[in-house]
């Protein structure tokens, strides 16, 4: 081409055309990868044999299913017809469990499916150049979509939203993430297993994409923006995928083994199996641990959207994920808003003495019918406040249990009889010890669910029948607290005063330095 004169659009067009085609021979890869293993040769030895000799995938290949769709609107990935709950596998055998899960930037470069971008961003990619239309996707088209993306994204979350959202939106929703997910159940190798399992797909989904809204929408408002999503871990995790072939060791958002822990907990709670449920399932978690104050408190919108379901008296499963983990984990940020939101009965952002009196009455009288002597509501109180240490005299505020590192015992003491106990049996110093712990150690919710995913499988393994109206076994906590049950906890489910479970969802503002990735 003489020189100064410049390409024509068209033309342009097609030698990008032929680039790409070049790049995408084999023996174009073949090439590359030597010239690449060549100049990071004195790197090899630390990344591990067999990173560089990783295939580059086909982009067509990265197409999800163009006819799934969730087939309820509830949430996304909601299922239709429920199945029995003996077809629900169990997983894959994961490696042994000796620490907490690799969290963090990408260990090394990995196979790049295309642009630059790791390989589980082929399924937003290949939608975000039409290919979930026509099922398959141009040079032209895609390379006019990369072109656009680049114009107006400038680092991976703004270009990661940007392949997901809806046309004219800025911000994800739920519904946006099903397709992604869908790739990801039919090509990670770690839920292969799960190929033939198609019916429980959409649970799988559900769960992992409201353990995304509950670490990364901090903001409670249904809505993930960029600044959000910088924030967080998620598009760590997600690079993260390609490299960790036991999708369980991403414990964070994507973990199997979590999955059926929570959908296994629900299970036994939906006697009717219509992936709804009441105030008197729930009330029978753990036993009947929860006080019936508290249970109300969760049906009474302060921490489930859908003024339908709210209506009806009734929970889904996607609050259920929420309730769960907030349960069994009292200490992380999401988890303080939960139960705070709980707690606060009028809603004014604050934790009033007659707000915690409120439930603490409960908690005496169920010690009570144990023939454990309750301590005084004022001596409570006293212990409570040099626990928490508020800034101001007489209220508790979200700041103040989120700077205090025992919010566990704070919110166990007002309304989770079994956690009370166990509480009370070890001295505060240890508990503070337990909290301030240094180096790598597993969160209570995922010592949690490797607990329970352990005693699931053995129950499995062992044959026992999971019927309508089968009771899970004890575990070893319950069984020890289970003769000093109150009989007060086997009585129908006590109504709450009326006027007080009626408070709308209302918002509280986060402060920047409540969001670091956790």
């Amino acid at each position: 081409m003489p020189p100064g004169k410049v390409l024509q659009p068209v033309l342009k067009m097609k030698v990008d055309e032929l680039f790409l085609c070049w790049l995408s021979e084999s023996s174009t890869q073949a090439m590359l990868r030597d010239c690449l293993r060549r100049i990071q040769m004195p790197a090899r030895a630390e990344r591990g044999a067999g990173d560089a000799e990783l295939p580059g995938p086909r982009l067509a290949a990265a197409a999800p299913d163009p006819a799934w769709r969730p087939r309820e609107c509830e949430g996304p990935g909601a299922p239709g017809p429920t199945p029995a709950p003996t077809a629900l596998p169990v997983g894959a055998a994961s490696s042994a469990r000796s620490g907490p899960p690799v969290r963090g930037p990408r260990r090394s470069g990995g196979t790049r499916v295309a642009c630059g971008c790791p390989l589980y961003w082929k399924g937003p990619l290949f939608c975000g150049a039409g290919g979930e239309r026509t099922g398959s996707v141009s040079v032209h088209k895609f390379v006019a979509m990369w072109r656009k993306v680049l114009q107006n994204c400038h680092d991976d979350a703004a270009k990661f939203v940007h392949l997901l959202v809806s046309p004219g939106c800025s911000y994800l929703v739920q519904e946006d993430f099903v397709p992604f997910l869908q790739d990801v159940v039919n090509t990670h190798p770690g839920l292969a297993f799960l190929k033939e399992a198609a019916e429980f797909h959409s649970r799988y989904i559900t769960t992992v994409i409201q353990r995304i809204f509950y670490t990364v929408n901090r903001s409670w408002s249904g809505r993930i923006t960029c600044a959000e999503l910088r924030r967080s871990t998620f598009l760590q995790n997600v690079a993260l995928l390609e490299e960790e072939a036991d999708i369980n060791q991403l414990t964070e958002f994507f973990s199997y083994e979590h999955f059926y822990v929570i959908y296994c907990k629900f299970w036994e709670l939906d006697t009717d199996h219509d992936l709804l449920i009441d105030a008197q399932d729930l009330a029978r978690h753990n036993d009947h641990a929860i006080s019936t104050k508290m249970i109300d408190r969760i049906f009474s919108g302060a921490v489930t959207r859908g003024k339908k379901v709210q209506k009806e008296g009734k929970i889904s499963y996607a609050d259920f994920v929420w309730f769960l983990i907030s349960e069994e984990d009292k200490k992380t940020p999401t988890s303080i808003e939960y139960w705070f939101r709980c707690m606060d009965l009028d809603g004014d952002g604050a934790l009033s003495m007659f707000e915690l009196e409120y439930f603490y009455e409960e908690q005496c009288r169920r010690l009570d019918s144990m023939a454990i002597e309750a301590l005084p509501f004022e001596d409570c109180l006293c212990q409570m406040l040099d626990l928490v240490k508020p800034q101001t005299e007489g209220r508790i505020t979200l700041q103040d249990l989120k700077r205090c590192k025992l919010a566990n015992v704070f919110f166990d003491t007002f309304f989770n009889i079994e956690k009370y106990l166990d509480h009370e049996q070890k001295e505060q110093a240890s508990l503070l010890r337990e909290s301030e712990s240094e180096g790598p150690e597993l969160s209570d919710w995922e010592r949690f669910a490797a607990e329970e995913y352990d005693i699931l499988v053995a129950e499995e393994a062992a044959g026992d029948p999971w019927e309508d109206g089968y009771e899970a076994e004890l575990s070893p906590v319950e069984q020890k607290l289970s003769a000093l049950r109150s009989p007060l906890a086997q009585r129908p489910f006590l109504e709450a005063p009326g006027g007080l479970g009626t408070v709308e969802l209302y918002e509280y503002e986060c402060g920047g330095d409540d969001l670091p990735p956790s």
